[in-house]
């Protein structure tokens, strides 16, 4: 790795706004209730050829918020950082990995975050944050998926806002929700893992009965700088894990064998379009696909994936927001709006769907300090698109981090979001 520069991979500049929780903030306990723990099915690909060698990256530099773009000659890719240019921008040695391990073919959806939510926090205190108003459709119709009831019965206060928003991508995951929900899992019971296949890759899937307890398992997040703790179980990527499910090409394909997009060698695809009530994708057939916005920032209108749930009413859909934005700024800063999740087709040379586009996506790796900076809190990497972004933030040189728990932008920004992935053997 070489140096560090600070890529952010943002479609909006980062309003400043005081959020709140329909909760407290306190740690909490383990929740005690009677509630049942809820399961979740979740679909994993393996991604072998291990001790690949890693490439060479060097990162897109982007000038600011709503400005310019400069993609790396040679798409950033080198057989190694040696091979560079001197940064900046910088470069980094990226997708090696040395062990076989399985990665999420689908990002987490809404539906299992809800049930998520009902197992770790029956009672609907929201004491570890994992729920923000702003995921509440009441509050933003068009983006919020995640409706919540303060009088409930135990197991209930969480629901899904509306039923087109089941199967999309969750979008208001900070790095300690994700991290919540992976160690759920990691405390939970594995029911069933069964075999099968799906366009010519081998498919796991794994049925889990969550855990209650969520503040330890895989990360103990009594720890900011945590890593894994185990050998074996649920985790989310690494920044290494997770380019090399996206883009590294065991056949040879692509420079070096890194593909410039998820979705392929060189081109980048074509954007998806949406039913504008439901979300689903409508021109599946024009491969390769995405969710993107190939004209952000503040693309013509037609030009860019949008739907609002038919249920919300167009006023609300158009107008409604958080922060008071009048509908002109609100359909121009917020464009774009997730897909349904594998709706899109187009896979990565692992199997995988959506790693380009959608929602961006965190990774388990932790940013060292970089170029006199001495972080207050801990930044980890992202990657992977965004709906309402270029499709420069598709390439594998679009190599992001945020702080892991930035409160003043991952409770308005819809779309940050994660996948699982599973280290080591787990039975079944």
């Amino acid at each position: 790795m070489r140096g560090g520069s600070p890529l952010l991979v943002l479609g909006l500049a980062a309003l400043v706004v005081v959020a709140s929780g329909c909760g407290g903030d306190g740690d909490g306990d383990e929740a005690a209730s009677d509630a049942p723990r809820q399961e979740v099915t979740l679909r994993m690909v393996t991604v072998g050829d291990p001790g690949n060698e890693s490439v060479g990256v060097v990162t897109t530099f982007v000038a600011g918020p709503g400005k310019f773009v400069q993609i790396p000659a040679n798409g950033g890719v080198y057989r190694t950082c040696s091979d560079a240019p001197p940064a900046p921008p910088d470069c980094f040695d990226l997708g090696g990995v040395d062990e076989e391990y399985e990665i999420g073919e689908l990002e987490v959806t809404v539906g299992q975050y809800v049930a998520f939510l009902n197992t770790v926090d029956p009672e609907g205190r929201n004491e570890r944050a994992l729920y923000h108003d702003y995921m509440n459709p009441q509050v933003w119709p068009k983006y919020g998926s995640v409706a919540y009831t303060e009088d409930a019965d135990d197991g209930e206060h969480y629901a899904i806002a509306y039923p087109e928003w089941e199967n999309k991508p969750f979008g208001f995951a900070n790095f300690l929700r994700a991290a919540h929900f992976v160690n759920s899992l990691f405390n939970g019971d594995v029911l069933s893992k069964q075999t099968s296949t799906s366009d010519g890759f081998g498919i796991t899937t794994y049925t889990v009965r969550l855990g209650r307890e969520s503040e330890k398992g895989m990360y103990d997040l009594t720890d900011p700088a945590t890593e894994r703790t185990a050998d074996t179980g649920f985790v989310i990527p690494s920044n290494d894990e997770w380019i090399k499910a996206a883009y590294y090409d065991p056949e040879g394909g692509g420079r070096f064998s890194y593909w410039q997009y998820p979705t392929g060698p060189t081109e980048a695809p074509n954007a998806s379009k949406l039913d504008p009530g439901t979300g689903d994708v409508v021109n599946a057939s024009t491969q390769p696909l995405s969710t993107y916005t190939p004209q952000a920032p503040r693309a013509p209108e037609g030009s860019y994936p949008t739907w609002c749930p038919a249920s919300a009413g167009e006023q609300a859909c158009e107008g409604d927001n958080p922060y008071s934005l009048p509908p002109g700024i609100t359909a121009a800063e917020f464009q774009g709006n997730v897909s349904t999740v594998g709706q899109t087709k187009t896979r990565s040379p692992w199997g995988t769907l959506d790693m380009g586009g959608n929602v961006v996506e965190w990774q388990d790796t932790i940013v060292p300090a970089f170029q006199g900076f001495d972080f207050k809190r801990t930044w980890r990497r992202m990657h992977g698109g965004i709906a309402n972004a270029a499709s420069y933030q598709l390439l594998i040189s679009a190599i992001g981090f945020q702080p892991q728990n930035q409160a003043l932008l991952d409770s308005v920004y819809p779309w940050f979001g994660f996948r699982v992935g599973v280290i080591g053997e787990l039975d079944g």
